[in-house]
């Protein structure tokens, strides 16, 4: 059965926001990043959960090629928009992450003052990995919410956002494997735990491939922060 909370009850819990110092995020290494734990309400979290997109709408994305040689980071996806068919939490939920306290912190954390939000899900099957990367440069930054819990994931299966650290070795129109990096620094990727980095040249990361069981997916909502400019519009539109 859904869970539905108050109207009046809120998905992000500001405090915790306003809590993470800009230094900590910009001074990370080996490029700003955080991966914080409980940024959303403990209820709100439990409802979004319970409520989550089925996977039969999501569109599957499997073997494209990517730029730079790199290979195809496999998954089903669903683009968020207004018009979804969706429990009202989500629409709820986003339209707090478009609201003046989420963007007052991203516009903190990334140094930015103007910018557009996206927002898609990403379920992913056993097998499938992502290759070391960095997003592309009309992308500000992104934050991976996780969506897996205790209940439907076990840790030794994978799923980690993985902070690879190249201690500048790597141009980043290249793609070097995973083992060819320095570091690699596993985020916490279960429960309500959430991974927001901003996009350098230098931002590389990956995930090694999920070991789950057949008909378990691995789920995340991310939230994506692209700049705002005229070629970006023209560019984001074809991608």
């Amino acid at each position: 059965m859904a869970l539905r909370l108050p109207v009046e009850a809120r998905y992000l819990d500001t405090d915790r926001l306003d809590a993470i110092t800009t230094e900590s995020f910009r001074d990370a290494d080996p490029f700003p990043w955080i991966n914080p734990q409980g940024l959303l309400t403990d209820a709100g979290y439990e409802e979004l959960i319970a409520n989550l997109p089925e996977p039969e709408n999501f569109r599957s994305s499997f073997g494209k090629p990517r730029r730079h040689g790199q290979k195809s980071h496999d998954r089903f996806s669903l683009n968020y928009n207004k018009k979804l068919d969706l429990p009202d939490c989500w629409h709820t939920f986003v339209a707090e992450l478009n609201g003046p306290a989420y963007r007052q912190f991203l516009q903190r954390m990334l140094d930015v003052d103007n910018f557009d939000l996206t927002f898609h899900w990403h379920y992913t099957p056993n097998g499938c990995d992502l290759s070391a990367h960095c997003d592309a440069e009309w992308k500000l930054g992104s934050h991976i919410f996780y969506l897996n819990t205790p209940d439907d994931w076990d840790d030794s299966w994978g799923g980690q956002t993985l902070i690879l650290d190249d201690d500048g070795a790597f141009n980043h129109r290249s793609a070097p494997a995973i083992e060819d990096f320095k570091r690699v620094i596993p985020s916490t990727a279960m429960g309500n735990s959430s991974l927001l980095f901003k996009r350098t040249d230098r931002s590389w990361h990956g995930m090694y491939p999920l070991k789950q069981p057949d008909g378990v997916l691995r789920k995340v909502f991310i939230l994506e922060v692209r700049n705002l400019n005229l070629t970006t519009r023209i560019r984001t539109l074809f991608h």
